[in-house]
């Protein structure tokens, strides 16, 4: 069950994350609607994961 991370895990990860930092700072610079924006990108890069490692499992059995 210790599988190593895919190059695609980790760059969806670091969009995501970098996506929510990105997010955090307009939102303390005042830019709400612009941070809401950004931050409502996060769980769709995460979403977008999830749904290549299902077809990736699919693709494998």
């Amino acid at each position: 069950m210790s599988k190593k991370f895919t190059t695609a895990d980790k760059v969806l990860f670091v969009a995501a994350l970098l996506s929510l930092i990105f997010s955090e700072v307009l939102y303390f610079q005042g830019e709400k609607a612009d941070a809401t924006f950004i931050g409502l990108w996060v769980p769709s890069i995460l979403a977008f994961g999830i749904y290549l490692k299902l077809i990736n499992h699919s693709k494998n059995d």
